[in-house]
């Protein structure tokens, strides 16, 4: 069995919209997908305990995360009966209104695409050592804690 290469899935600053368009027009000639399950994740302007967040910082230990995330793509490949995953989370400062993390799962029927997409998130979010650091509108910083 052919080994999978670790795909980077670290993007500079806010997801582009153009990234995400094209890479759900880039699955239209594939006639055996039947669903797209796609999850974005937007930096919210949360009222903070001595002022509004108005950006994250994203910071990553890139190796290990990669990895992390490989074994979780490999493990839900497993699980699921998927044609593909696009993963891309944002590293640097993400502004509070844009993107900064991009899953699109998609399989032939939805309940895969569904249930993978929403397991991926969620180790996404508690397994990959990816830290943010929200910057408030008064400049203070308060790290971020993923609920």
């Amino acid at each position: 069995m052919k080994t999978k290469s670790i795909k980077n899935i670290f993007v500079e600053g806010a997801i582009a919209p153009q990234r995400i368009t094209n890479s759900i027009a880039q699955h239209a000639t594939q006639k055996n997908i039947g669903a797209h399950s796609i999850f974005l994740g937007q930096v919210r302007a949360d009222e903070k305990e001595g002022g509004r967040v108005q950006a994250i910082e994203y910071t990553t230990y890139k190796e290990m995360a990669l990895q992390q995330m490989h074994d979780i793509r490999e493990d839900l490949f497993q699980k699921y009966e998927l044609t593909c995953m696009h993963v891309y989370h944002s590293l640097g400062i993400v502004p509070a209104g844009k993107i900064s993390l991009f899953v699109f799962v998609s399989s032939t029927h939805r309940k895969a695409s569904i249930a993978a997409c929403e397991e991926l998130v969620e180790a996404i979010k508690f397994q990959l050592p990816i830290w943010g650091k929200e910057i408030l509108n008064n400049q203070n910083t308060v790290w971020k804690e993923n609920h």
